[in-house]
This record gives structure tokens, sequence and C-alpha cells, in this order.
């Protein structure tokens, strides 16, 4: 989405709730007040729905019209310990009336349905906020589960906050005697419960949750109804207690996008879009060769739906019979692409290599997770950039594509597929966890709209011998690309030979030949080097006297969303600062170096150890300056706004 600076409170992204103003009286005597933006969390065990509550409270929020951003959080395990801080789950979602970037720093309503998900993320809830908790699950032994020796809802240790104690079990269970559910049947519905709730406190719509709950339970009517008329009973409780006076309206963000159709998405699904409409663009089936990995195994799930957009989705025994499917299928003539984590990129760094010798367009989408090793399945890292750039035998470049948001996943897989395809190389798409999983508005873009990526196919010969004889050389190129043609097999005079082993310029021989070895390395490596990439574009406001500012933050991928709320956060407060954004990490844009020239001071944020932050200093000699993070979670907004602040008066 276009970020604009509209106003002090959109400068604030993620902070505290706007001001509220009274809007009359709401219905049953209850106050109405608006906000500009809520930040709200909720948090259970793994099985108790949060995931499914903060998704149905998206769609809703995105019907509505507000702008909205989220972030999952979850166990790596199915089923994690019940009641126990490693099985919390949790869902944040922050909507506004305006431009927003992040899923905020903190939430200003906690809902936590134990006595685990409220000490694992209390120390998140700042000072005033409301927590609504289930005290149906603060009884001795869930509590002694977590540490806890007395109960916090009575030692006065949640003094400094909005309590809302709610029976959240014992009112669901209540509302749905007479359907005819066991006691535990019942209880799954407390999430429902919750949501309608929340639902009434912010005036959310209801037909589309109870429209998905009929649907999804359409083969049990019983548990379908069940959860509608928990559902209900949470609306009705918000709008006959006493302990809810108040409820909120967040108005729709008709300032900030363009005029189009949206939808709420997020970033695998963006993703997945995208590979189907770079398919028809290309005008070529989709082959998809993968094996189920956190984060990356909803691409896999949904392009299987796909069938009659000539996708063909195929799941392997492991990695790399994986990737040496997709890499066939390249050979084959089709879009072929392969998706993973990082772990799987090391299985298929082999076969990524022999299509860096092949020369065959390949899309290697891998979403980064936290490492090494398993490391953190379900949480978010960008540690897998040089293993991107370097991480294979020889001297193998591969064009590198970040996406910056949910919605940007569709883009930049379309910039990905152009590269693949022009230039005959496989490309790196590297997304991560905090993109796959989190969401926000996406305007559907209509077809005109998208590039152009039909390719030609050898037909023929293309080379002329000296005794006049006309032969198709595989590795003569384009003069321009440096691409060489792509011969789908079968296609009668352009047999030709294919293998790991060192071909020989033009011919494609097989060839032990030092010169030809040295100048097949430099090509390819200018190959890549000479791919068109746009110029990175940077926001540097002027002052007065048309001077622009002396610090410079540059990020990529994900950094994006909290990097420009920290950045309007510091122009709110009256600093100058300069921001560019990285899509393309290999090759660099061309105008980087004379960018990085021009500021005293470059910042690079980025959640793993200053892995871009080394490529810059060692290719532009510029020093710059790394802020890390490696918690498994994205930057919080202030924080990086606070690093910035001391780098600009340093």
């Amino acid at each position: 989405m276009t970020s604009q600076v509209s106003s002090p409170a959109e400068q604030a992204d993620g902070a505290l709730v706007g001001e509220q103003r009274s809007s009359g009286d709401g219905g049953g005597g209850k106050e109405v007040r608006r906000l500009d933006r809520v930040i709200i969390r909720f948090a259970g065990d793994s099985g108790d729905g949060m995931q499914l509550t903060g998704d149905r409270f998206t769609s809703e929020t995105a019907t509505f019209g507000n702008d909205l951003s989220t972030l999952p959080n979850f166990p790596a395990e199915i089923r994690a310990p019940a009641g126990t801080l490693p099985g919390v789950s949790s869902f944040q979602l922050h909507f506004a009336d305006h431009d927003i970037l992040t899923p905020g720093d903190a939430p200003n309503v906690l809902v936590a349905m134990n006595p685990a998900a409220l000490k694992a993320n209390l120390a998140d809830v700042p000072r005033g906020a409301d927590i609504i908790v289930n005290t149906d699950e603060f009884t001795k032994r869930p509590m002694a589960k977590v540490g806890y020796t007395t109960s916090p809802l009575e030692d006065g240790s949640l003094e400094a906050y909005h309590v809302h104690p709610v029976p959240l079990t014992t009112l669901t269970i209540e509302a749905l005697k007479d359907f005819g559910l066991s006691r535990k049947e019942a209880e799954r519905s407390k999430n429902m419960f919750a949501l309608g709730l929340l639902s009434w406190m912010y005036h959310r719509p209801t037909e589309g949750t109870e429209k998905f709950l009929r649907a999804k339970f359409a083969k049990k009517p019983d548990i379908a109804e069940a959860n509608v008329a928990a559902f209900r009973a949470g609306w009705n409780f918000g709008e006959t207690t006493e302990d809810f006076a108040v409820s909120y309206e967040v108005a729709p963000a008709t300032k900030a996008f363009p005029t189009g159709t949206y939808r709420n998405i997020s970033g695998n699904l963006a993703l997945s879009y995208g590979l189907v409409a770079a398919g028809k663009q290309a005008d070529l089936p989709v082959y998809l060769g993968s094996y189920p990995i956190t984060p990356a195994s909803d691409i896999l799930h949904e392009l299987s739906k796909h069938k009659n957009f000539g996708v063909r989705t195929f799941q392997a025994e492991d990695e790399i019979a994986a990737i040496g499917a997709a890499l066939g299928a390249a050979f084959g003539g089709q879009l072929a692409v392969t998706t993973t984590s990082g772990p799987g990129v090391a299985l298929k760094s082999e076969t990524i290599g022999l299509a860096v010798s092949l020369e065959l367009p390949l899309l290697v989408v891998a979403i980064q997770r936290g490492g090494p090793s398993t490391g953190l399945p379900t949480k978010t890292e960008q540690a897998d950039l040089l293993q991107a750039m370097y991480g294979r035998n020889g001297e193998a470049p591969v064009p590198i594509v970040a996406p910056r948001t949910p919605a940007d996943c569709f883009d930049a897989t379309l910039d990905a597929a152009r590269i693949a395809l022009t230039y005959r190389t496989p490309v790196f798409l590297l997304s991560d966890g905090y993109l796959a999983n989190g969401s926000e508005p996406w305007r559907i873009p209509d077809i005109d709209e998208l590039p152009d990526l039909r390719v030609q196919f050898a037909s023929g010969p293309n080379h002329q011998l000296a005794d006049g004889t006309e032969v198709f050389w595989p590795y003569k190129r384009d003069e321009q690309t440096l691409a060489r043609p792509w011969a789908v097999p079968g296609t009668p005079g352009l047999e030709h030979r294919i293998g790991g082993i060192e071909k020989q310029d033009g011919t494609g021989n097989i060839s032990y030949d030092p010169a030809n070895h040295d100048f097949m390395v430099r090509t390819r490596q200018a190959k890549v080097d000479g791919i068109e990439v746009p110029d990175v574009e940077v926001d540097d406001p002027l002052d007065a006297a048309g001077e622009g500012a002396d610090t410079l933050v540059l990020g990529w991928g994900s950094t994006y969303g909290p990097i420009t709320a920290a950045v309007r956060r510091v122009r709110g407060a009256g600093e100058r600062i300069a921001q560019a954004h990285l899509r393309h990490l290999n090759p660099f844009p061309r105008n980087l170096g004379e960018v990085l020239a021009r500021y005293d001071k470059v910042i690079v944020p980025e959640m793993n150890l200053g892995q871009l932050a080394t490529l810059l200093r060692a290719k532009y000699l510029v020093d710059a300056r790394s802020h890390t993070q490696v918690s498994g979670m994205p930057f919080k907004a202030e924080q990086l706004a606070e690093v910035f602040k001391e780098a600009i008066n340093d």
C-alpha cells in the first residue's frame, strides 16, 4: 500500500490509541467512543482457536474498510502442552481509520484465555490498557503451571490495567445448554464467545462470521449452530453486562487507499496468487515441486487448488526430490517453482547450482524462519540472505528479490518471474514468517496492469558453421541479456546435452578447458550483474533551505513496516531522516552506491546479525551501522525510533 504522512496521529504508527471522542448513546444506554486506531491481541492455548478467532476478526475488519496489519504468533508444536507458557498462541491485530504499517508495538486490549496467556503477554501490555480474562481458568492448578502462587486477579498486581473478569467457559456452556453437547464440546466454542464480545465492543460486522461458521461446519450443522450461538451470546453479553459500559468505533480508512477493489490477504496467499498470475502472463503452465515445511507449506496448499489455471503441484518425498522435479519441469518448458524455508534451501543448494549451470528459469521461494538447524520454525528472521547469495559450491550467482509487505508478495513474485524467464536463471524470492502469516488489505489489480511475461522458445537452428551448415547451439546467448535459448525437449533439430559438468561456450559440449571455464564463470556472473532492476528510491523531504537529511535508514524485506513507522515518529518529533528500502539484493540497484555516498550516516536494521550491512560494506566501502535483532519477532517501531534519534544526534 502507498504510505502517506498526513497527520501526527498517523506518524505515530503503533502508538497509543488516538483521541477518544464521545459519539453519543450506542444503544442499551451505553456510550460509544470514536478511536482512530486499536491494537488487540487474542492469547490462549494453541488449542483454544486464537488464530481462527483473530482471522475472523481480521476478515470482518477488512470488510468494514479499516486499514489493518496482523501478527500471528504460535508454537512450533502441533499441540503444545496445555496451560504452559511454551504452549501459548496469540494473534495481534492493528486496525485504524488511516494508513498504518505494522501490527503495533503493544496491545491496547489483551484477551487472555488462561493464566499462561496472561503471564506470557503481560509484559507487552502498557499501563491503562484493557485486559479481558477468562476467570474460569484461574484456578489453583492452571496458575501453578506458570508459577502463580496467588491469583493475579486478586493480589493487586493488575491494578495498573483495566481488568474485565469474564467467566468465558461458564457463559459459553450456559449459552449452549440446549444443544445437547458434552461439556468438552461446548467449551471449544468459548473462542467464539470472546469473538462475539470483541465484535460488539468494536462494532464489527457479524454476518460474515456466521456465514463462515456454517460453511466450515457444513457437515456438522449442530456444531455450526452451536458456534453461531456462542458468537451471538458473546455479542449479547457485551450489550447487557455492566462491566462493559463503553463500546468503540474505528471508522473506515476511506483516505488510506487508492480507488479499487480490496481484499484482506496474507503474504503466502499473495505470493501464491502471484505465481498463478505469472503463469498466465507468461502463457506457461506452473509446476510446483515442494516438500512441506513451516512457514512455506501454505503456498503448496493454496496452489493445489488451482489446477484450472494450469497449475500442477507435486509433494515430493524430500527437499532434494522437490527441486529436482521442479528443475526437470523448467527443462520441459514450464514456469518451475520450488518452495521451502532455510533448512530446505541448504538441502536444495546442489540443484540450485545445477540450475545456474544449466541456465534455466526456476523460482526458489524461501520463507525465512529462525535458525540455525530446526531453530524456531514458527518465528520470523532474515538470516538466510547470505545463504541465498553464496550458499552453493563454486561461483554460482543467483538473483535475489525480497518483498516488503504481505500484499507486496504478489508484485515481488511477478518481478522474480520476469527475471527468471528473461535471463534464464534461478531466482531467489526471499520472504519470511512475518510476511507469510501476516495480512493487510490488497488492491486487486486489473489484468492490463500486469506485466507481459511471454517468452519465445527456440524453434530452429541459431548458428551457422564455417561450412554453411545450420545448427543449434544451446549456449549461444542473447547479446543484451546474455540468456541462452530455451529449447523444449522433443523439438526436432534442437537436441542438446545437459548436466552439471562445465559446458563449452556456444556448443554446450562438455569442456574441461581452463580458459573456457573462466569465460563461462565470468559470463554467468555478468548475466546476473546486468539484470535490469529499478533504481532505489529515497524518501528524503527537503527542508526550507532545500537541504536533505544527513542520516539514511536502509532496509530490506519485512523490516519496511517498522522502519517506516519509526521514521514517521522521528520526523514527527522534528528530526530529519531519510529512508530507502531494497527489493533487489542481487544485483543491487545501479544507483545504490551514489545514494549511500550522499549520507554521513547509514543505519541498516535487520533481523539477523548484520548480513546486508556486511554486503554493503564490502561492495561500497560504506560504514553502514547495523542495528540487529534475532528474537524471532519483528522490530517494534518505538525501539527503532529511539535508535534513529540516537544516530542522528551522535
